[in-house]
């Protein structure tokens, strides 16, 4: 009777998901044609990763290598040849940084702080990169594995919980809060959030692999708003989980599908944008990308899942440094759309 019980509430509850998605308002939106433009000969791959800084210029971090692996159970990678490249705001290619460095694998995530230093998120070497604004390497969490066939190893301790420390097992984004805290999504191969404070130094984690709040599927993308709270974008268990700054379980919002990435923007009303998006290696059925609140109501959502201008193809990357212009990274479509919303 009890397991009844559950089966009803989970029908309810996907029901009413599916409502909120059905009945959302469509947002008319643009797509600018030749937003950015690649040299002759240079081509993107993969896009895992695109941020904007305070002058506009615009940063992509992309698989481009050619041998493909599979390590276990793990999706294969354009392993070994992820490169980021610079383009101004118009668009103008303006250089490559970090040309041949050691950490650049597998493409996950890029994301630029409030003091425009450029952070990038590599899966496969299982680190996460802080860049100056001249491109100088200012910081690295987590580090290589001895082997690059075999996946990081991870310590435990610490915080007493069991739970890896300042190790990571294919990460996938990175945030901060206003005192500089950084959150990591150690989502993958784990599935926690690690916080470190604004000097590097690890703090504690949460979350495991489960689907109960305050467990994850895994963990795809993260966001942190003025408050400090932390979302999660939980993709396998399609929702997204809110915490507090320590990690203490809110709220879950699962109006959005599987939410494989995620952007919030800044001011007095910030706005939550969800791609809700299959990972690159499956079948895509949806597509779309919501318009939300901080308290889950969804606003409208536009695009759908193909492979021509205004449609989507396993995006891993929103970028909203301007509210209704966004620059959005696909994996399956080996592109970045910039996208105007009216």
């Amino acid at each position: 009777m009890k397991n009844t019980a559950k089966i009803l509430t989970l029908i309810c509850l996907t029901g009413v998901a599916a409502s909120a998605q059905s009945s959302a308002p469509e947002i008319r939106f643009d797509s600018v044609p030749n937003a950015l433009q690649l040299p002759a000969g240079l081509y993107l791959g993969e896009v895992a990763g695109v941020a904007t800084n305070s002058k506009g210029d615009v940063y992509v971090y992309t698989r481009t290598g050619h041998p493909t692996v599979t390590i276990g159970t793990m999706r294969p990678f354009a392993h070994g040849g992820s490169r980021l490249f610079q383009f101004d705001r118009t668009g103008k290619f303006v250089r490559e940084v970090g040309k041949d460095t050691y950490a650049f694998m597998a493409a996950a995530q890029a994301r630029v702080d409030p003091a425009d230093n450029l952070w990038v998120v590599d899966e496969m070497s299982n680190t996460v990169l802080k860049f100056d604004p001249q491109g100088r390497v200012l910081m690295l969490l987590g580090r290589k594995a001895e082997s690059e066939f075999v996946p990081a190893r991870t310590s435990t301790g610490g915080d007493g919980s069991g739970q890896p420390t300042d190790l990571f097992s294919r990460p996938t984004d990175v945030a901060w809060d206003a005192a500089g805290n950084i959150f990591v999504a150690d989502g993958a191969g784990n599935a926690r959030i690690a916080k470190f404070d604004k000097d590097g130094k690890f703090v504690k984690s949460w979350g495991k692999r489960g689907s109960a709040p305050g467990e994850f599927a895994n963990v795809l993308s993260i966001a942190v708003d003025a408050q400090g709270n932390v979302y999660a974008g939980d993709g396998g268990n399609k929702r997204i989980q809110v915490f507090d700054n320590n990690g203490v379980f809110q709220k879950s919002i699962t109006a959005v599908g599987n939410p494989q990435a995620m952007c919030l923007t800044k001011g007095a009303d910030p706005v939550l944008y969800v791609s809700n998006s299959n990972p690159w290696n499956d079948i895509e059925v949806a597509g779309e990308i919501y318009r939300m609140r901080l308290d889950g109501t969804v606003l409208g959502k536009f695009g759908r899942a193909g492979r021509v201008m205004k449609e989507f193809g396993a995006v891993n990357s929103i970028d909203c440094r301007v509210e209704n212009t966004l620059y959005v990274g696909e994996l399956a479509n080996l592109r970045v759309q910039k996208l105007q919303l009216h």
